[in-house]
């Protein structure tokens, strides 16, 4: 299955060595899983720091990050509960503001846009799945993935086309089309809000625990969608605290304590077959204390 997503570029050649290391600074991440292939740095951070206000006192987050994000990887981050996985994800797209420091995207800055240009902006290069679906009850799945396409482009003709074409390639039949949220299962749910985040042709696809609230089969099976659309090109970042999830991405952040403590380089994924992966994953993630 090969599902277009607008975004160029492809994994299929990337080393499959692996490379992992702890952060020699907590300040300076990023090394390029392409081996001898040039990617490009589509995000940036510059000490990226967050804070959030717990009672009285002042609860530091993120601590002075900088991080680089390449085109076409599927970057994976992990961490213990609280580390501040999600709160990453968010500051990166622009869902959330950080409290200092600086954030690239494309090389335009973006923490400073006012609310209405980061919400248009959000709009038009960034796709988002979540643990929760956030379809809407009343509308067919048609009709909410068109709602989203249709607040960028006004060519309905060719959004139901271009959101067919997708429904088709996750596997949801037009059957399935006409139906609401709650006639399908989670899987199929969670694949259609794929579909949604993918309609604008986003520059990157952010999923917050995108698996989280499935059981293993309809699991399995949105990691499919998620590993196809990468290699057919497109930028993915998610967050998950699942060992088999995380298998799927060639490069992963462990944050620990608000800083990134080490990260590795699994190369492409090549499927299930590939059993060293996960003895390389773990061993990986058990110097991060995980």
């Amino acid at each position: 299955m090969k599902i277009p997503t607008g975004v160029g570029g492809s994994n299929n050649n990337a080393t499959a060595n692996l490379k992992c290391r702890k952060s020699k600074e907590s300040i300076d991440v990023g090394f390029n899983r392409k081996g001898d292939t040039v990617s490009k740095a589509i995000l940036k951070t510059n000490r990226l720091s967050k804070s959030f206000m717990s009672g009285t006192q002042e609860q530091e987050v993120l601590k002075d990050l900088n991080i680089e994000i390449y085109e076409g990887d599927f970057t994976v981050i992990m961490g213990s509960s609280g580390a501040g996985k999600s709160t990453l994800l968010y500051a990166l797209s622009g869902m959330d503001r950080p409290t200092s420091g600086s954030i690239q995207f494309f090389e335009k800055d973006i923490e400073n846009l006012s609310n209405d240009k980061l919400a248009v902006f959000r709009r038009k290069n960034c796709g988002f799945v979540f643990q929760q679906m956030f379809l809407l009850d009343n509308m067919s799945i048609l009709d909410n993935v068109l709602a989203s396409g249709l607040l960028i482009s006004k060519d309905r003709r060719a959004i139901t086309s271009y959101a067919k074409e997708l429904l088709t390639k996750v596997g949801l039949t037009e059957m399935i089309w006409r139906k609401f949220p709650t006639q399908l299962s989670g899987g199929e749910n969670q694949r259609a809000a794929i579909v949604r985040a993918l309609i604008n042709r986003p520059k990157v696809v952010f999923a917050d625990e995108p698996t989280g609230s499935l059981n293993s089969s309809a699991g399995i099976a949105v990691l499919d969608t998620l590993t196809d659309i990468n290699e057919a090109g497109q930028s993915v970042i998610m967050v998950t605290h699942d060992l088999y999830s995380a298998r799927r991405g060639n490069r992963i952040l462990y944050i620990k304590d608000g800083v990134i403590s080490g990260e590795c380089d699994l190369g492409p994924y090549r499927g299930e077959d590939d059993e060293g992966r996960h003895e390389r994953l773990l061993s990986f993630l058990g110097s991060m204390g995980w």
